[in-house]
């Protein structure tokens, strides 16, 4: 019973946590009008619920409090986390007009940023490696990729990594550096996750059905 309870604590954490994100992305200012994203709660709840799924108790938590703290200082993370994007995305832009009012990081913080997102680049690649056709449907990998247009996966985590608290991005690390020990793969848990949540049962599975032609019309 007390562990039937505390998955139902988990569920309901990780669904609070979406929408509270939900909430704060409505806020985010798009150059041209709100993004079509912004619109998509469905496809915005599978992706950032497939990433929670993952991520141990402790860590929900910790991220749940990051929320509500910024509500109360009026910061908005999901802002902040597609402004930091932008120092590749859209260079000029970020150095005039973003920057100056993003929290600053400093060097050591970055160096433990960096060291997660090497590794978790390194995850996305042997995915992608041994499931090309899902990984077909995976952003673009590495920041020397970045457009205008299109944020790689790099670049991304990066932003995401710039907004959590100094405690929530200790225990990202210590969650990373589990699943590395036991040679797990954070990206193959992940999309593990996502797949399954549209009715497939394996990473296999899903790969499988990439290659299902639809039938023709008559």
């Amino acid at each position: 019973m007390a562990n039937d309870e505390q998955c139902q604590d988990e569920e309901s954490l990780r669904e609070r946590i979406v929408r509270h994100e939900w909430e704060q992305f409505q806020q985010v200012n798009n150059e041209g009008g709100p993004a079509n994203c912004q619109g998509n709660w469905p496809m915005f709840h599978q992706m950032r619920l497939s990433q929670f799924l993952t991520w141990p108790h402790p860590l929900l938590t910790s991220y749940a409090d990051d929320l509500d703290q910024a509500d109360k200082v009026g910061r908005n993370l999901l802002t902040e986390k597609y402004g930091r994007m932008m120092e590749s995305t859209a260079p000029d832009q970020y150095h005039s007009s973003i920057a100056p009012y993003l929290p600053r990081l400093g060097l050591e913080r970055q160096e433990q940023q960096e060291r997660i997102i090497d590794r978790q680049v390194a995850w996305a690649k042997d995915f992608r490696e041994r499931y090309p056709r899902l990984g077909q449907e995976m952003r673009v990998l590495r920041t020397s990729e970045d457009t205008p247009e299109a944020t790689s996966f790099e670049t991304y985590l990066r932003g995401e990594l710039g907004t959590y608290s100094a405690r929530t991005l200790d225990l990202y690390q210590s969650m990373v550096d589990r699943i590395a020990a036991r040679g797990g793969n954070l990206t193959e848990e992940t999309i593990l996750a996502t797949v399954q949540m549209n009715g497939f049962e394996t990473l296999d599975e899903a790969e499988q059905a990439q290659d299902r032609a639809p039938e023709p019309q008559s």
